[in-house]
């Protein structure tokens, strides 16, 4: 029996069968990219059920899609088992997408209210998520740093998205893995590394990199994609499937499929 999707932050839902995408426009021209020598670490097989409880790490000019998007593969998944969201923050005040960048006299953007702050973590994290966006720039980053610093070895998973590569350079997290980052800002997340730690491959032509543990994705919309490999590699090809194919999204399944880092001249940075 189908039932309708209505996408909310849901901690829990009855399973939901969806038919296949209805025919839309032509597809784009595939321009494929670059070979890499790069092979993508696989994570282990776990021995314990898939996770159950997830958190946002969110700091003022956060960049919108890098959190509604996978957020939207996981309120769905969400319809179909038990799933937990936590967003975190340094306090309960509501957290803006608004930044100095935006246009002269613009009010346009939107506010999160975190459910967390670092005082009073989340109990269990197993998934922690990280955007990018305009305040990973920001000087006053030291709280999220060091929280992503101190919680990343209790995880399960940690996932950035676009410049949130960034910030787990910085903390650290990154050393000796893969990481790719958003192609328009490369110089800046590449640059944005731990001294002490900087044993990292940035992969230039990688719509997301998944290394150990840790998925990175290229910029913004790059984030669904990503975490559709991860719904994939943890929940299984099936499930991942069934929620593409309820929200209609056609997923890119070539991890090394990057057009930005053809537009970009980009070429990796080894360690």
């Amino acid at each position: 029996m189908k039932l309708p999707l209505f996408f909310a932050f849901a901690t829990a839902a009855s399973v939901v069968a969806s038919g296949p995408p209805s025919g839309g426009p032509p597809r784009p021209p595939h321009h494929p990219a670059k070979p890499s020598t790069t092979t993508v670490a696989p994570v282990p097989t776990p021995s314990l059920p898939p996770p159950t409880n997830y958190g946002i790490l969110l700091f003022p000019a956060f960049q919108a899609l890098d959190i509604f998007g996978p957020l939207d593969i996981l309120n769905t998944l969400a319809m179909q088992r038990t799933l937990n969201l936590s967003l975190i923050s340094t306090t309960y005040n509501p957290v803006t997408t608004k930044h100095q960048m935006m246009g002269i006299n613009s009010t346009f953007g939107e506010d999160i209210v975190p459910t967390h702050t670092f005082d009073n973590p989340p109990n269990n994290l197993e998934v922690l998520i990280v955007p990018g966006g305009a305040g990973t720039r920001a000087p006053a980053l030291d709280p999220y740093i060091q929280y992503i610093k101190e919680v990343y070895p209790s995880l399960r998973y940690l996932i950035s998205v676009c410049t949130g590569a960034a910030l787990l350079a910085r903390a650290g997290v990154l050393n000796g893995h893969r990481a790719t980052g958003n192609k328009r800002a490369w110089a800046f997340v590449t640059s944005q590394v731990n001294a002490t730690e900087a044993d990292i491959h940035w992969i230039s032509h990688a719509r997301w990199i998944q290394s150990g543990n840790i998925w990175t994705t290229s910029g913004v919309a790059a984030g669904i994609d990503g975490v559709f490999d991860f719904v994939k590699t943890v929940y299984g090809e099936a499930v991942a499937l069934d929620v593409a194919n309820g929200i209609e999204y056609e997923r890119q399944l070539d991890w090394r499929h990057d057009p930005f880092a053809d537009l970009y001249n980009l070429t990796d940075i080894n360690p």
